[in-house]
């Protein structure tokens, strides 16, 4: 019987992440690719930078924007994180399916703009509001369904590509 990441990698059952893996990678990364469903029914993605809270995840777009429209045609939406970038080892990815709700209130965008900044600009989160706080600006946020499928190359021997040790 042929072993995963010794002979092949047609069976990838078992190589998922677990909730604790899963929420190590979304702890560690600040970046997702967002799919949605553009006006014409392609399915189109962005990399947006993400805060999550209390399991939903949130991004920041201007009205008017290709996924902007998307959403408001059809909020059902995929959102996939990696750990490139990241320090963490191996290769990682968490696709969830969900839905997404656009939020124009004033004093949500205010709340969701101290909560961003400060993750994404710790050194001078008010530089980065005042960058961000424009008037079309708008909030997004997904609500994760399901996972679709998730990957951890550490879970197979090697390193995942054919190579019979890991690399860090």
């Amino acid at each position: 019987m042929p072993k995963t990441g010794v002979d092949n990698l047609e069976d990838l059952r078992g190589l998922g992440l677990d909730k604790d893996s899963q929420a190590e990678l979304i702890r560690s990364q600040s970046e997702c690719t967002f799919v949605f469903t553009n006006e014409d029914g392609w399915a189109s993605g962005v990399v947006m930078s993400y805060v999550e809270y209390d399991g939903s995840f949130w991004v920041t777009a201007v009205e008017g924007r290709g996924h902007v429209r998307g959403i408001d045609k059809d909020p059902r939406v995929s959102l996939v994180i990696s750990n490139a970038g990241t320090d963490l080892p191996g290769r990682r990815m968490l696709s969830m399916r969900g839905t997404a709700i656009i939020h124009r209130d004033p004093v949500i965008k205010a709340r969701f703009l101290e909560v961003f900044a400060a993750r994404h600009q710790p050194e001078d989160p008010e530089s980065f509001i005042r960058l961000l706080d424009s008037a079309k600006r708008v909030v997004i946020q997904f609500h994760p369904t399901a996972v679709a499928v998730s990957h951890d190359s550490n879970k197979m021997p090697g390193n995942g590509r054919g190579g019979t040790t890991r690399k860090p």
